[in-house]
């Protein structure tokens, strides 16, 4: 991966999010940049998996901001899909489709090409299952697809929870490849409480006691 020539920020401010009365984020501020790394960690329930939908656009936050700016542009956010790449858990594929077919439908609603989606799906692994259907998949074969997913755009910055769930070894690797590449010029956000994944990120955000550390 190439390294960007986009200034890329993302800033949080005072967000807050509820659900059915009860508070799940409160008071939240951090600022990304290019280069910047980001664990977000907490016990079960802290919101680690809410804030990631809501820096994706999945959720809205009930109070407070997320803005995206690109080369000094402020992004709107009903763009912000254009600059974001997400793996996560909750993120559904089409079964009865191929891996393959999967792409080229994204593809397709993205504007990429075919070589785009030939060059991800190499890149994650999946080159020699392209035309399997998804339902026969392996959970960890599913995961690479998810990667692919997230890569094929090419995103200023990439969001990944739980990214090395159901990884054999060489897709372990291959998160943490993809983990550096984004180091070097873009912005990596990664919600976990694995140890490995955690160790990915410059910097660590505890949900429990919303505390952003500075690693060493």
């Amino acid at each position: 991966m190439p390294d960007t020539l986009k200034s890329v920020k993302l800033e949080v401010k005072n967000l807050k999010k509820d659900f059915d009365r009860k508070t799940i984020l409160r008071d939240l501020n951090f600022s990304l940049a290019n280069r910047d790394s980001l664990s977000i960690t907490g016990k079960n329930g802290s919101g680690k998996s809410t804030l990631i939908k809501i820096l994706s656009n999945i959720f809205m936050q009930t109070s407070g901001s997320v803005n995206i700016t690109v080369d000094d542009t402020q992004i709107e956010r009903p763009n912000y899909y254009r600059y974001i790449g997400l793996i996560s858990p909750y993120l559904n594929l089409y079964d009865e489709f191929s891996g393959l077919e999967n792409l080229r439908f994204t593809a397709k609603l993205r504007g990429l090409d075919e070589d785009c989606i030939t060059s991800t799906i190499k890149r994650v692994g999946l080159w020699e299952r392209r035309n399997d259907l998804v339902k026969i998949y392996s959970s960890g074969m599913k995961q690479r697809l998810k990667l692919a997913f997230a890569l094929m755009h090419d995103p200023e910055i990439l969001l990944l929870d739980e990214p090395t769930s159901n990884l054999d070894a060489e897709g372990v690797q291959l998160v943490d490849k993809v983990a550096e590449e984004y180091k070097l010029s873009r912005i990596l956000i990664i919600a976990t409480n694995d140890e490995h994944e955690r160790s990915l990120c410059k910097s660590e955000l505890n949900l429990d006691g919303m505390i952003k550390n500075k690693k060493s």
